[in-house]
C-alpha cells in the first residue's frame, strides 16, 4: 500500500466511525478520532470536552463567538490572542498534518478532508446513510423514542455541517471536497470498506 491517508467525514448514524475502524483494521494502518482532541487540548491548552462538543454543537451564533471571544495561545507559533474557536481549530489543524506527515492512516472528521486538501496522499471520503437508518441508530445509541431521536439527528448534523461551513467556507458533505461519496445503507459496514478498498485499488493506491 502507497503511503495514503484516508480522510472520512460521515453524517451521524451512517456508521462512518465504525467503517473506519474496520477500513484501519484490514488495511494494518492506525485510526485517529478521539485521539485528535486530546492531543489538540495538550497544544491548545483548552478542554478536551470543549474541543469535543465544538464539532457536533455549532450553534448558528458560532461566527459570532468566534469572532467576539479572544483567548490567549501559547505552544502553537507565539503568544497572542485569538477567538477560543479558532485556537481548538487552529491545534487540531496541526495535529491532523502532524499525523498525515508520519505514515498512512485513516482520519475520522475534524475537517480533516480540508486540512489535507493539498496533500496528494489524501483520499476525501464522505459516507452518508437513509434518514430511517440514522434515526434508528440514534434512538439505540441514546435509547430514545423516535420523536427525540429525530430531533436530535438533525441538530448534530446541523452542527457538523455549520462547524465545516464556518471554519473552511465550504459545504459540508460536497461531492466537490471529497473524492468518494456513498450511501452506507446501501453498501452495509463490510460492504462500505470493500468500496474504499476499492476505490483504492482504481486510484493505484493499495
Amino acid at each position: 500500500m502507497k503511503r495514503t491517508i484516508i480522510a472520512i467525514s460521515r453524517s451521524y448514524g451512517s456508521g462512518g466511525t465504525l467503517i473506519g475502524q474496520k477500513l484501519a483494521a484490514e488495511l494494518g494502518i492506525p485510526m485517529f478520532n478521539k485521539q485528535i482532541i486530546e492531543m489538540a487540548a495538550q497544544k491548545s491548552g483548552l478542554s478536551p470536552d470543549y474541543i469535543d462538543r465544538m464539532e457536533d454543537h455549532a450553534s448558528n451564533s458560532f461566527l459570532f463567538n468566534l469572532a467576539s471571544t479572544a483567548y490567549p495561545v501559547t505552544g502553537l507559533t507565539a503568544q497572542y490572542d485569538v477567538p477560543i474557536t479558532f485556537a481548538a481549530f487552529s491545534a487540531q489543524s496541526t495535529v491532523i498534518r502532524e499525523l498525515a506527515s508520519r505514515d498512512s492512516c485513516v482520519i475520522i472528521g475534524r475537517c480533516a478532508d480540508y486540512i489535507l486538501r493539498d496533500n496528494a496522499d489524501c483520499v476525501k471520503v464522505f459516507i452518508y446513510a437513509d434518514k430511517s437508518d440514522c434515526i434508528a441508530y440514534t434512538m439505540k445509541a441514546y435509547n430514545m423514542d423516535q420523536k427525540a431521536a429525530t430531533s436530535k439527528l438533525a441538530k448534530i448534523d446541523k452542527g457538523r455541517a455549520n462547524y465545516y461551513k464556518n471554519f473552511t467556507g465550504e459545504a459540508w458533505g460536497s461531492v466537490h471536497s471529497h473524492d468518494i461519496c456513498f450511501n452506507s445503507s446501501r453498501t452495509g459496514y463490510d460492504g462500505a470498506v470493500e468500496v474504499i478498498k476499492g476505490y483504492l485499488k482504481a486510484v493505484g493506491r493499495l
